[in-house]
């Protein structure tokens, strides 16, 4: 099976995309769902359009594949918190920056690297506490 490596982003009208890392697919949309899908709607028209004009594509379109996302920090936070799935303080307990420094990280002021590891340690543990509950 192929993996392939994507990278979910925000861009400032609040729209996500996802982009393939070493191919030429992306997709965009509303919400993270919707851009996942308009990325597969185009890596299928991609083949469709190749077939049918006789263009070479890439192999693993006919077969399976495996799609692993990588999702920045900002826009993980915006994501869920506007989900309503979780609150700035929330967050905020669970990393240790304060609600009006992570406010500015959803309104788009980019973390700096030893606050961006705080949120990905404190994301980090809530994961492990999860896995533990459903081991």
């Amino acid at each position: 099976m192929t993996k392939i490596d994507a990278i979910i982003e925000r861009a400032k009208d609040g729209t996500y995309t996802v982009f393939c890392k070493s191919d030429i697919f992306s997709g965009a949309g509303a919400t993270i769902e919707e851009a996942k899908k308009d990325m597969f709607r185009q890596m299928a028209f991609y083949k469709e359009t190749a077939k049918a004009e006789g263009f070479k594509y890439p192999a693993y379109l006919d077969g399976e594949y495996e799609i692993s996302y990588e999702l920045d920090m900002p826009s993980l936070l915006k994501y869920y918190v506007d989900a309503g799935i979780f609150t700035l303080a929330g967050v905020a307990q669970m990393t240790g920056i304060n609600q009006k420094q992570l406010w500015s990280y959803l309104n788009g002021i980019k973390p700096r690297k030893t606050q961006a590891q705080r949120m990905e340690n404190g994301f980090r543990k809530l994961r492990e506490d999860l896995d533990a509950v459903f081991a």
